[in-house]
């Protein structure tokens, strides 16, 4: 079976493909549309993005644009926003930014809707603030769940912590994902197995890294795997999420790393994946540890 057939089904009762397409800095017409292209010709069906990336209105426009070329309807896509930490505790705000990204993404619904962050812009981690904003969102979310314009709901850069908050006082709604820095220099395996009992996916960002593009994969231990199964670095990172479960969006703008990236087709002993699990830690990105 291709990782392209694989679909996890979220506590919400959709279904949500394993292996999505991130697109974290890739903006302009021409890029995105390129990209989207490529995408879907290579059988990518899940797209993420982000109001904070500036680019939905792009790719709203090529998803039109594109879906006909390859028979395809919005209801074969699962498509993915986040809510911008600068509308974090705010319902008007909260609601604006739904619509917005409804409309420059061109569709009447959105299949995933995420908190980017446990704070809000322009507020101190530590400040007590956070845990009342962080609810407040979250019962917006619910109600704009409940009037159809998003089907499942969830956040993003939440630890444990975070997550019990949440959990306590969700309104009847858990978080169907939680997208998170997760990799073998940040495995990530008490949150993952937290996640797991509480029915939550987790979904990575960053597979490959970030800050450093090259210390993750040319990490000698991750090397020295792709060499041993004849694949490239990037594909043996992927595929230690995806054997977990832990869905992936990869980020491409190169037409041969979009294929690449799905090309997973092959399984990594459980000797490989014990080692890669257990390298040293490194975080690259965000860190939600701080924010209260």
């Amino acid at each position: 079976m291709s990782v392209m057939d694989i679909y996890v089904h979220l506590s919400s009762v959709y279904k949500m493909p394993l292996v999505g397409l991130g697109t974290y800095r890739v903006r302009g017409r021409d890029v995105i549309y390129t990209v989207i292209d490529e995408s879907l010709n290579s059988g990518y069906r899940s797209f993420d993005t982000a109001a904070v990336y500036k680019n939905e209105e792009d790719i709203g426009y090529a998803l039109n644009k594109l879906l006909p070329k390859y028979a395809l309807s919005r209801s074969d896509l699962f498509i993915t926003s986040k809510l911008s930490p600068s509308d974090n505790g705010d319902p008007q705000r909260i609601r604006e930014s739904v619509l917005r990204s409804l409309k420059w993404l061109g569709t009447a619904y959105l299949d995933l809707y995420l908190i980017h962050w446990p704070g809000a812009s322009g507020m101190s981690e530590n400040s007590q603030q956070n845990p009342e904003l962080r609810n407040l969102t979250w019962r917006t979310l619910v109600e704009i769940q409940k009037e159809g314009y998003i089907r499942s709901i969830g956040v993003s850069n939440y630890n444990i912590k975070h997550l019990k908050e949440l959990l306590q006082n969700s309104y009847g709604v858990i978080p169907a994902v939680n997208q998170v820095e997760c990799h073998p220099h940040y495995s990530q395996k008490e949150l993952i197995d937290f996640c797991k009992r509480e029915g939550i996916h987790v979904q990575a960002y960053s597979s490959l890294g970030t800050s450093d593009p090259t210390a993750l994969l040319k990490d000698p231990v991750v090397y020295s795997i792709a060499s041993d199964i004849n694949v490239s670095p990037a594909r043996v990172l992927l595929k230690w999420a995806v054997q977990q479960g832990i869905g992936i969006i990869p980020k491409a703008v190169n037409k041969k790393h979009i294929k690449e990236n799905v090309e997973l087709n092959f399984m990594l002993t459980s000797s490989q994946m014990e080692t890669l699990s257990n390298l040293p830690q490194q975080k690259y990105a965000w860190d939600p540890t701080n924010v209260f």
